[in-house]
């Protein structure tokens, strides 16, 4: 099931990308008076196609949706009749043609903005920036972080939810820099701390970000009783109902499920014995957790889910929400940040400073897309934004085959008056399909190795 949900969010996602980096090199191309032949979603064999614009433009989806085009009237690609040839896209001007191209990126950046004035104007929901523990000799606690700091900002930005954090520090990783932590403790006084981030390595990024940095944030104790017991489960086979609340482990007092969950996993294939309180009464369980294979080791498992009260969260939760007026600020610096932080984080992986190991392919986006979906529609509203500001990036490098390799052709025509030869644009393709096609190698095989990981 969640593999059909990851292939049906990745294929919509997608998608709509696709469609709206193409409508913008469509919607401009129409304005210039280029003739568009054919617009389509996907590439390969076309799948369903509709003549549009009174019939002289085809629509099609085609069988591959891992990109698309817009095929426009050009002398280059065919011969072209002399009654249009002023509709020709090589007969338009040099700025005319440079819209028609740099559209497409442009309108991957225009909907992440969308998307995000929408999160925002929704509100962006989060757990409280609380510091539960902070580890020895972590760079945070070097900073002067305490239990029970809440953040404020960093680096000038505020954090009110956790995941603001992440973010900001990642920024802030990325650019290699000793940064400014505004906290506070309860409602006492602000403190300032100076968290120097100048050598953390780029790759953590991409792993447990915060773990690393030394905090584990704070979560009330839940207290250990059993909502539900997993159908042939160690827990049902030992005799565990639903409503228990585990009194003792081994002898020793529990009252916390957490607690509970890393004993478990110490146990594995080892009898435990336990006390339960069930209807006012203590009963006494022998349970064998089962031995669970996970990418960190061997686990016990006893398959008890915990009971959470519908308000257990509310007191940790804050949300990130702005005006429809505000929210358009709030949107536009979103954008600009993650737009900025992708470009960086290329840089650093071609300069060698990050590992490629950072690239993710349609294997890891599918995954991301069903995850995203899966905790619901904001989530996935915000995965939509990120790659769409990735998929604007990545087409204006200045790598020929994409729009980027095209724009830089007319930058160079533009200072040299004339267009490159047809040679120096064809040993460009070349380059540009090595490069491309190396790309594609590193992300499949990124993929695989999370796959088989």
């Amino acid at each position: 099931m969640d593999v059909l949900i990851s292939i049906l969010s990745f294929i919509v996602a997608l998608g709509l990308l696709i469609a709206i980096h193409e409508y913008g090199h469509y919607w401009v191309a129409r304005k210039v008076g280029v003739k568009v032949l054919r617009f389509s979603i996907g590439f390969g064999k076309p799948i369903w196609g509709k003549q549009i614009n009174n019939g002289e433009t085809e629509f099609v989806l085609a069988a591959i949706p891992l990109g698309g085009y817009v095929k426009m009237l050009d002398e280059r690609e065919e011969e072209v009749d002399e009654s249009e040839l002023h509709r020709a896209f090589n007969r338009k001007s040099l700025g005319q043609r440079f819209s028609v191209v740099f559209a497409g990126p442009a309108a991957n950046f225009i909907l992440a903005f969308l998307l995000y004035w929408l999160l925002f104007v929704v509100g962006i929901q989060g757990l409280k920036p609380i510091v539960g523990e902070v580890e020895n000799n972590s760079p945070l606690m070097q900073a002067g972080l305490q239990k029970g700091d809440e953040f404020i900002s960093i680096a000038g930005k505020e954090t009110p939810t956790l995941e603001a954090v992440r973010m900001t520090l990642i920024e802030s990783i990325v650019d290699q820099e000793v940064v400014e932590i505004k906290v506070k403790q309860n409602d006492s006084i602000v403190r300032s701390l100076q968290l120097d981030l100048s050598n953390t390595p780029l790759d953590i990024i991409s792993k447990n970000l915060l773990q690393y940095l030394g905090l584990t944030p704070y979560r009330p104790k839940l207290p250990p009783v059993v909502s539900e017991v997993v159908p042939n489960g160690a827990g049902e086979a030992a005799g565990v109902l639903a409503g228990d609340k585990i009194l003792l482990v081994d002898g020793e007092p529990m009252n916390d499920w957490v607690a509970w969950a890393k004993y478990v996993r110490s146990k594995a294939e080892k009898p435990m014995n336990i006390i339960v309180l069930r209807d006012g009464a203590e009963v006494g369980i022998e349970i064998t957790p089962a031995l669970i294979e996970t990418q960190s080791g061997s686990i016990g498992r006893v398959g008890l889910r915990p009971f959470v009260p519908e308000d257990f969260y509310t007191d940790l939760m804050a949300k990130q929400r702005y005006g429809i007026i505000d929210a358009v600020g709030a949107g536009l610096q979103k954008t600009w940040d993650m737009s900025v932080l992708t470009l960086q984080m290329m840089g650093k992986m071609i300069v060698g400073e990050a590992s490629l190991e950072n690239i993710s392919g349609p294997i890891s986006i599918a995954q991301y897309a069903g995850q995203s979906a899966q905790i619901g529609l904001l989530p996935f509203i915000s995965f939509m934004a990120i790659i769409s500001i990735s998929l604007g990036v990545l087409n204006l490098l200045p790598v020929p085959l994409l729009d980027g390799g095209h724009l830089m052709y007319y930058i160079i025509e533009f200072f040299k008056g004339s267009p490159l030869s047809e040679s120096a644009q064809m040993l460009g393709q070349k380059v540009g399909i090595v490069l491309l096609g190396g790309l594609m190698i590193v992300a499949v095989t990124n993929d695989i190795g999370r796959v088989f990981n």
